[in-house]
């Protein structure tokens, strides 16, 4: 890649980026609808624990869960279904026809929507952390901020490749993602270890990255609680290949998102 043609993807990242920033200082309200919600549903299975005297560790876990429910919603809706809610708008014909890839186009909307989702899942941790008098015992800072950023570079690189198939399937990105988002709250162990599963179900819902990093998340900062699934490192190696994973067939999705564009002029697929 050239120097100018380094400069313009760089200006494209800024530019989708730049949008979601300053859109998420722009309606304060969001703030509050976003942040305090969430965690009176975080608050439910904390007093459903604190009733049933669970070990203390579990509300930390709820805490935790509640955070990074936050992230999973960004990508569902911000991220998947972004290319489609463009294509409604009449906008997408200009992301195809632009200089820069629709991935460049993508990784710039992820950004953006990282720094707003973090303020957000942060507020949720630091709130309900006071509120509950959440002890952590952080072991090992530099291993859990590697499994954070990981598990969040795998999780976009999922939305990335959802991003296309929503929009190749229509109107059915609306069913899909509301199909999605309960499932994966069971399944990743949001609200509760996620080896309560047993095994198996545990190393099939591993495929989805959130329940990997949440889980050494929550092993490392609890004093290595009993409670885990994998030894933090596994799950480290693990989300990596999952990030390599997720980024190629996104690419590769959306490299046939833009031939089918380009050869048929539509970017819906009808089965014959």
């Amino acid at each position: 890649m050239s120097a100018s043609g380094l400069v313009m993807n760089l200006r494209a990242i800024w530019a989708r980026a730049y949008v979601r920033v300053v859109g998420a200082n722009r309606e304060l309200s969001w703030l509050f609808f976003d942040t305090f919600l969430p965690l009176l549903g975080t608050s439910a299975y904390v007093f459903i624990y604190k009733a049933m005297k669970a070990p203390p560790e579990f509300t930390g876990f709820v805490i935790l869960g509640g955070a990074m429910t936050a992230y999973w919603l960004n990508v569902l809706w911000n991220m998947a279904s972004q290319f489609y809610w463009e294509k409604e708008q009449g906008q997408l014909q200009l992301f195809l026809i632009s200089p820069t890839s629709p991935m460049v186009i993508l990784l710039g909307m992820a950004l953006g929507g990282m720094f707003m989702t973090t303020i957000r899942a942060g507020s949720i941790l630091i709130l309900g952390s006071l509120i509950f008098r959440v002890q952590f015992t952080v072991q090992q800072p530099l291993l859990l901020a590697l499994l954070f950023f990981l598990a969040l570079a795998a999780l976009y690189g999922l939305g990335m490749l959802f991003a296309s198939l929503f929009m190749l399937y229509g109107r059915e990105a609306w069913h899909l993602s509301n199909l999605l988002q309960e499932p994966v709250y069971l399944l990743s162990g949001l609200y509760f270890p996620v080896r309560g599963l047993g095994f198996w179900v545990a190393a099939a819902a591993s495929v989805i990255p959130l329940t990997l990093g949440l889980d050494g998340i929550r092993q490392l900062a609890f004093g290595g609680a009993g409670w885990g699934f994998l030894a933090p490192e596994y799950e480290l190696a693990l989300l990596a290949f999952l990030s390599i994973v997720f980024i190629y067939f996104a690419r590769r999705a959306l490299r046939f998102m833009e031939e089918l564009a380009k050869r048929e002029g539509r970017l819906t697929l009808r089965w014959q």
